[in-house]
């Protein structure tokens, strides 16, 4: 089974959020065998930064899913929304 390379944005819900802490808890939500390769901050407006995640998920059913939706459940994140997906 092939491995599926995910750029994932996630905006937090506050200018004021401690990226660092937040980047940890996402990692910490992942499932098993998906890991962060890598994670860019980008500046959105008004202060507030995003984070671009690129997590490498096992190719099969439900792709990004559930980590979409593991990183939707963390404290702090707004939303979560897939920017660019790739097979490696």
């Amino acid at each position: 089974m092939g491995k599926v390379a995910a750029k994932i944005k996630v905006m937090p819900n506050s200018p004021e959020i401690d990226l660092d802490a937040l980047q940890e808890r996402l990692e910490s939500s992942l499932p098993e065998g998906a890991k962060i390769n890598g994670v860019e901050r980008e500046e959105v407006a008004f202060g507030l930064t995003a984070l671009y995640p690129t997590v490498i998920v096992p190719d099969g059913a439900g792709g990004t899913e559930t980590v979409e939706e593991n990183f939707s459940e963390v404290e702090g994140v707004e939303s979560v929304e897939v920017d660019n997906v790739g097979r490696i």
